[in-house]
């Protein structure tokens, strides 16, 4: 019988062990803070960044928003994070991307101090994650290291296979899979938008993560019997519903279901542990400036 993986219910227990982190931290006049910033006027953007800063209010840490008219210069949001790099009370900084095609990405990415990029995108902190010595370890590719524990699906030695090479995701993803350690010590193969006969590479994977941002693009006849299947994507398709659209996964969650071992629904799967993971950088970052040690598991 295929197990459905309840994000939900393991990104509520990790959020738990944040919040006890956190009091640590208040016991010794410690405040984690988190800087969210929004140049954009993309639904969907404003979405996420609500959705943290909420969990921020949830979980003991000071939440600051602060929104950049996607048509202001570039220099306005490089300014803003400088002086969020040198303000005390934020521990963390999160640039919600995509931002304008004006401004660059990797030069905003490389501008956040590396001690509070808690989104571990900051050239210096990739580099720390492929030499096996994560500062902060990605959000997303983190919580579905933490899926694959909690549910009790080991990684050492299987096959596994990422669809999708993106710098937030497949590359991380297939990095911490790979490395020596808890979590890692799979055989790894990164699939993409050139892979030749794709389903031939999916069908071998004992644990197969989808990050490609395509509907519905693995189907269950690319699956093997058993396998543990990890759906990242999350896209909108055109639907007759209220709001005139639908979330799916980048999985066809149907007719995978019918031969996965285990598998992450969309929504409720993955996504929950991607902000569970934010708030762990957070308190982790918190912890590293302030020398205020925390128990993170």
């Amino acid at each position: 019988m295929t197990t459905i993986i309840d994000g939900n219910e393991i990104a509520d227990r990790i959020r738990a062990e944040v919040s006890a982190c956190t009091e640590t931290l208040a016991a010794s006049d410690v405040r984690p803070g988190l800087a969210t910033v929004l140049m954009s006027d993309d639904g969907a953007s404003e979405t996420y960044v609500s959705m943290k800063q909420q969990a921020c209010e949830e979980t003991g840490i000071d939440g600051f928003h602060h929104e950049i008219d996607p048509d202001e210069p570039a220099a306005v949001l490089y300014d803003r994070i400088d002086e969020l790099n040198a303000d005390p009370t934020v521990h963390g900084i999160l640039v919600q991307l995509p931002v304008p095609d004006h401004v660059d990405k990797r030069e905003v990415l490389a501008r956040i101090d590396p001690r509070k990029d808690v989104d571990g995108f900051h050239p210096e902190n990739v580099g720390r994650l492929v030499a096996g010595n994560a500062r902060f370890k990605p959000c997303t590719p983190h919580g579905v290291q933490k899926i694959l524990a909690a549910e009790g699906i080991e990684t050492e030695g299987k096959d596994a296979v990422v669809v999708g090479r993106s710098d937030i995701v497949g590359k991380p993803m297939a990095n911490l899979l790979v490395q020596y350690g808890e979590g890692g010590n799979a055989t790894t193969t990164v699939c993409h938008s050139r892979t030749r006969n794709l389903a031939e590479k999916t069908r071998n994977a004992d644990i197969l993560v989808a990050a490609a941002g395509v509907p519905e693009m693995i189907d269950g006849d690319m699956i093997q019997e058993g396998a543990t299947v990890i759906d990242v994507g999350i896209n909108r398709v055109d639907a007759d519903t209220e709001k005139g659209y639908e979330l799916v996964g980048d999985v066809d969650f149907e007719s995978c279901r019918e031969t996965a071992g285990a598998i992450t629904p969309v929504p409720g799967g993955v996504g929950p542990l991607t902000i569970a993971m934010l708030l762990y950088n957070t308190v982790k970052a918190a912890s590293h400036q302030s020398g205020v040690a925390v128990e993170l598991p």
